[in-house]
């Protein structure tokens, strides 16, 4: 159906913003970013997206040093996606902010389930080696059940 055939009224991107926005910029902050998404067009159907996200950058929140990762995110939608282009920006949003890995990986998984409302998600954060070591974060939504707590004593 051309443009001109198609009936007025809102249609399935109303409320995109971001997206084919030449002028959306790099929010200051995660607080100033804004997570779009779009109705599933299958929301009957189990299917997972995944998406990776290889430039991620946050800093430490001791030194102020950059923490590089790559974010992996997976997730089954239930009835909203998430919108790629905001997500982009969401993700740059970390750039200059000062926090623990298990942190930020934590705040971002608890975001986009806010956003889009998966009937699962998983996002896998493996910063890069600093001092010789490399971190990887793994969380997910619904929580696959809390393990038996260890003792704090080593």
């Amino acid at each position: 159906m051309s443009e001109k055939m198609k009936p007025p009224g809102r249609t399935k991107h109303d409320g995109l913003t971001l997206l084919g926005n030449s002028r959306a910029g790099f929010p200051e902050s995660p607080e100033k970013a804004r997570l779009e998404t779009f109705p599933n067009p299958f929301p009957q159907r189990d299917y997972r997206i995944r998406i990776d996200s290889p430039q991620f950058t946050s800093l430490c929140p001791v030194t102020g040093q950059p923490d590089f990762a790559e974010i992996l995110i997976e997730y089954i939608p239930d009835q909203r996606c998430l919108e790629t282009k905001s997500l982009k920006l969401y993700l740059a949003s970390f750039r200059n902010v000062r926090s623990f890995n298990e942190q930020v990986s934590n705040r971002i998984l608890d975001d986009l389930v806010r956003a889009c409302q998966p009937r699962w998600m998983r996002l896998e954060a493996k910063f890069a080696a600093r001092g010789g070591l490399s971190l990887s974060v793994v969380v997910e939504h619904p929580n696959p059940g809390a393990p038996v707590r260890a003792s704090n004593s080593v």
